[in-house]
């Protein structure tokens, strides 16, 4: 499981390197950011503190969680369609949300002193890591890679959004359905549109995140970048979401510490979803989508991957029954993987785009 580079790649990579280049970064970004705001580093309504002590807390608790998702026989079912090398993975731990994501919320409902906007989006992300919960379990139960069926997980993801949408509509004001544009542009909706358009966002943002769980930290690692970036942006308007965005995204640093490659535990639904949901949750409380859909740029390339291979499947159909493939897999990841990339340059490139896309998003908000 061991993915290596190979020598004529030229990079010297491993998951401990990797997963540190990105902790350092993160923790230097969330201090520069704190100061150039005014904000001590150590104070609750911070970037820093709810990052680190989210990733401590969260990489501490692994090294009793993985072995108790061992001894349970939590084993991931691989699909055998997939890249052969990941074969090899089969008996890995899943369901690591089950550890990650409560700490995160944890720590943001504490150190937001249990502001409502907090609680709100906290409830959104257990809901949505509930549906992945069940998936995972499922799987397990059946010793299969299928879980409940894609109607059912739809229709518990819509049912939650629809009642994240409720509280929307009685707790917030009729501005935050105008959907704000680099510049000072706006686009008013209306209740009428901005309710589906919600729960659209909060289902195929869950479902983006979900499909980029593929390789070893390679969703844990993205989205860590994805949430610090959206912790800088709704600052100065939401501090409760702040906390939260930078506490998950320390919780999925503290995560990497068993997930990185070689991975000794995987998220599973229970954490992509999880994570996608209050991703989404955010997003839309703090009118920041066009900075989400920037920041979320490869979760939704991997996505569109899918719907590319599947249509182009479709369309080319002949009368045996088969199609021609535009990748030689989907998601993307797995496609670059089958063309010669080994997981950790994958992983790497991934990262360093997430940056790119997030530091993209925080310029346009400054506009």
């Amino acid at each position: 499981m061991d993915a290596k580079l190979s020598p004529n790649q030229g990079l010297n990579l491993d998951g401990i390197r990797l997963v540190s280049v990105l902790g350092i970064g993160l923790g230097a970004t969330a201090l520069v950011l704190d100061g150039a705001a005014s904000r001590s580093p150590w104070q609750g309504t911070s970037l820093t503190l709810p990052f680190l002590l989210s990733a401590l807390i969260a990489a501490g608790l692994g090294f009793w969680a993985v072995p108790w998702l061992s001894a349970l026989k939590a084993g991931q079912v691989i699909r055998e369609d997939g890249p052969q090398a990941h074969l090899k993975k089969a008996g890995t731990p899943t369901m690591g949300g089950i550890f990650f994501v409560p700490v995160a919320i944890l720590v943001a409902c504490v150190l937001s002193h249990l502001a409502t906007e907090t609680i709100a989006v906290s409830a959104l992300t257990l809901s949505y890591g509930f549906v992945g919960w069940i998936d995972d379990w499922q799987i397990l139960r059946r010793k299969s890679n299928k879980g409940i069926s894609p109607k059912m997980k739809l229709a518990l993801q819509v049912g939650f959004a629809i009642a994240f949408c409720g509280w929307l509509f009685v707790s917030q004001p009729s501005t935050i359905t105008s959907i704000s544009f680099p510049l000072g542009f706006s686009l008013p909706l209306g209740w009428l549109l901005f309710l589906p358009l919600s729960c659209f966002v909060m289902v195929a943002e869950s479902n983006a995140t979900n499909l980029t769980d593929g390789v070893d930290g390679l969703a844990a690692g993205t989205a860590a970048i994805a949430l610090l970036a959206l912790a800088t942006i709704v600052a100065p308007t939401s501090p409760g979401l702040m906390i939260f965005c930078a506490s998950f995204s320390g919780a999925c640093l503290g995560f990497l510490a068993h997930n990185r490659n070689p991975a000794r535990v995987f998220m599973g639904d229970t954490g992509s979803l999880a994570l996608g949901g209050g991703l989404a949750a955010v997003g839309l409380l703090s009118n920041t989508l066009v900075a989400l859909f920037l920041i979320s740029g490869i979760f939704f390339v991997e996505t569109l991957s899918v719907m590319a291979q599947v249509s182009f499947y479709k369309a080319t159909k002949g009368p045996d029954g088969k199609g021609k493939r535009l990748f030689k897999m989907a998601p993307l990841h797995h496609h670059l993987e089958l063309t010669g990339w080994s997981e950790l340059l994958v992983v790497g490139v991934f990262y360093i785009i997430a940056a790119i896309l997030a530091s993209l998003a925080f310029a346009i908000t400054q506009m």
